[in-house]
């Protein structure tokens, strides 16, 4: 059957074009001021809106309605509620009040709050979110929503990217009033996540408890072929996988998520995902309701989506590409250079600001990608390395120059791309190439925050870019009110060289993966953060502190319940890896391993037995290997349970983390060589789990 696309698109999304003809104009008016303008929204209005609002939920076959809210798990939650209201008689009406639709009441005693709140302190808040439109799914209507204590304090995600919006909206005002821009009255970041997933068999999943307790394998010998040739990347999709990318896109076109692109990754059983971009906020909240449904429609499919960081070992992870920008009210893209960027003062300065921002708080940016699974993919050749960098490409390098040396500058003529061949299309060539080793890339009109783990929301890394930029948009706007004319552009000039002078550093076009710029970054100064054990404590660092603070992201107490909160995930997430771990080994392989022991021994003995004479030297080298292995492992094993257990007696969170990556992991490393070793050694039917083989090649 024939879909038309357009009337499936946000049909289950109470959207511009919903309110526009299920509200009366002038609370229509009223609401979309608030969505535009940040506006406070009264009461009578929230009324209305909710009448409307539930008429056309239950329209749609919605029974149900709550509030979707982003709690410091990395997650989504919800507690529904049903719209029905008893009336006597044994009747019931469907209801649903402006106070329902603006407030909730949560449990907060069980979600992360880094001492924030104490467990018998319960009470919590969710409140609607009129920025990011309400949808249906599950027969429930979802209406988005920011969390907080009964005491006021932020517990979720939403609230302080809210804040940072806000922020930066001020600041960017700020500088375009100096050019005149007097039409522009608002600024918002915008974002398009692109999302990197693994998708395996259900069935081979389910045994594996790596997998369904960590979400990566914690043993694997590598399958015979892995990306090598590089013949998965862009390839055609299996059938298995194209189903589900149909279903996919159709159920996140229901939701109004403007799924555009997708195409196999490179790993083997890798693919991704990519969005048009829109405002940070809503962009944040589809990016999680992608992932759940992203998981959901698997599942129909017979399969799991993987979506950490590192699922296997010795082929590429997974991360989620921040692509930010900054647009106006009127149309215009702040970081589109146009055809003569050094003449352009209002792109150089918004340009100038994330160069320095990116400089000043590269660690900020590092601390919020941080995470136990991403520390397995950064720095590995694979994906950006851990230190901080910018990538702006030849042109605006030479724009940079222009700037620095005071040189004259020529709009710069559009390159015509002639493939060779008389059959084939001219084209227009990019302003710049593509660095994929870059951390942080201009790619046109926009950057590429390239560190982000798959699994990660990305409000924190929007949270960070947002604050820095405005930060330093700020710091410009200081210096350059009340100039105009040419004692405007004379500041601006030297404003711009003095932002070059302390923090071109940060400019790094080359290549990332090789050791030559690790050694060249720390010549730099730039920050090298290699590990969650040196990221976490940069989150408190004092200008770190004071950044957030000045510009009301966080308070003192929110910022550091998230510094704690950060290791105790890590923690927590490195523990449960180690039991699982430990759990495989005692109860499954070294089992696994002694049966193909015994097997092979009385393999030869039986030779023996039968044939005195018969050569067994094959069979009595490989039952020593796996002997000595057995040993070995055991020993192994026993070493790392050992050093789990002597965590247990650490208080101290901050030299706990260092333990659990410095000594914990070392050791589940120093296991899995050996283990991985030993796989390779023994038949399929005695392993007690599906191997690389087949996870990999079997969708």
């Amino acid at each position: 059957m024939k879909k038309n696309i357009p009337e499936l698109y946000g049909s289950l999304v109470f959207n511009d074009k919903v309110m526009k003809s299920k509200l009366p104009r002038d609370v229509y008016k009223a609401l979309r001021k608030t969505i535009e303008n940040g506006s406070h929204l009264d009461l009578d209005i929230a009324n209305a809106v909710a009448v409307a609002m539930k008429e056309w939920a239950v329209e749609n076959g919605a029974t149900h309605f709550t509030h979707w809210f982003q709690p410091m798990t990395g997650i989504t939650a919800e507690k529904h509620d049903s719209f029905i209201n008893p009336v006597g008689n044994g009747e019931v009406i469907m209801d649903f009040s402006g106070k329902e639709l603006v407030k909730g009441e949560p449990d907060a005693s069980s979600f992360p709050s880094g001492g924030l709140r104490a467990t018998f302190e319960a009470r919590g808040y969710t409140a609607w979110d009129p920025t990011s439109p309400a949808f249906i799914k599950d027969d429930t209507l979802c209406i988005p929503t920011a969390f907080c204590s009964y005491s006021g304090e932020a517990l979720d995600t939403k609230t302080p990217l809210l804040r940072s919006m806000e922020t930066i909206n001020r600041e960017a005002l700020r500088v375009l009033k100096l050019f005149g821009n007097e039409d522009v009255t608002r600024v918002v970041s915008t974002v398009g996540p692109e999302q990197e997933y693994f998708l395996v068999d259900k069935k081979l999943f389910n045994k594996r408890n790596d997998l369904k307790f960590c979400g990566r394998t914690l043993f694997g010998a590598p399958a015979p072929k892995g990306q090598e040739m590089d013949d998965h990347y862009f390839g055609a999709l299996r059938p298995r996988v194209s189903a589900f990318m149909k279903e996919l896109d159709e159920e996140l076109w229901k939701l109004g998520i403007p799924a555009k692109t997708k195409h196999n990754e490179v790993a083997p059983a890798q693919h991704e995902l990519a969005t048009i971009y829109t405002t940070t906020n809503v962009a944040v909240d589809n990016n999680q309701l992608t992932m759940e449904i992203m998981k959901r429609v698997a599942e129909k499919h017979g399969l799991v989506c993987l979506l950490h960081e590192k699922p296997f070992e010795g082929i590429n992870g997974s991360g989620k590409h921040n692509n930010w920008s900054l647009s106006t009210n009127t149309g215009e893209n702040l970081l589109d250079p146009d055809r003569d960027p050094a003449k352009n003062l209002q792109f150089l300065l918004f340009l100038f600001a994330t160069i320095k921002a990116v400089d000043v708080y590269g660690d900020l940016l590092r601390v919020s990608v941080a995470t136990a699974g991403n520390d397995h993919r950064l720095g590995g050749n694979e994906a950006p390395p851990a230190i901080v960098s910018m990538f702006i490409g030849d042109d605006l390098e030479a724009v940079l120059d222009i700037v620095e040396k005071d040189l004259e500058s020529e709009a710069k003529e559009v390159q015509t791309m002639k493939p060779g061949a008389k059959v084939l299309p001219h084209f227009i060539k990019d302003t710049t190439d593509r660095n994929r080793t870059s951390p942080f890339a201009f790619t046109g009109n926009k950057f590429e925050f390239r560190m982000p783990g798959s699994a990660l929301s990305v409000s924190e890394p929007n949270i960070v870019i947002n604050t820095a930029v405005a930060e330093v948009l700020g710091e410009f706007a200081d210096r350059l009110e009340g100039l105009s004319g040419k004692a405007l552009e004379a500041e601006i000039h030297l404003l711009l060289k003095e932002v070059l002078r302390d923090h071109r550093r940060i400019v790094f076009n080359g290549n990332g993966y090789t050791s030559e710029w690790v050694e060249e970054a720390h010549k730099r100064g730039l920050f090298d953060l290699p590990s969650c054990a040196e990221a976490f404590p940069r989150l408190i660092a004092e200008k770190n502190v004071e950044l957030f603070l000045k510009h009301g992201i966080y308070t003192k107490e929110e910022l550091f319940s998230r510094y704690e909160i950060k290791e105790e995930n890590y923690i927590k997430t490195i523990n449960i890896e180690a039991k699982t771990m430990l759990s495989m080994m005692k109860k499954t392989f070294l089992p696994s391993v002694l049966s193909y022991c015994k097997e092979l021994a009385e393999t030869a003995a039986k030779t023996k037995a039968i044939l005195p004479d018969a050569p067994i030297s094959a069979e009595s080298k490989l039952l020593e290997k796996l002997s000595g292995l057995y040993t070995e492992i055991s020993e192994k094993t026993e070493a790392l349970a050992e050093a789990e257990k002597a965590a247990e007696s650490m208080e101290d969170n901050i030299e706990k983390v260092a333990y659990f990556h410095y000594t914990i992991l070392a050791k589940m490393d120093d296991l899995r060589s050996s283990v991985d070793t030993a796989e390779a050694l023994i038949p399929d039917s005695f392993l007690p789990y599906p191997t690389y083989d087949e996870l990999l090649f079997s969708v």
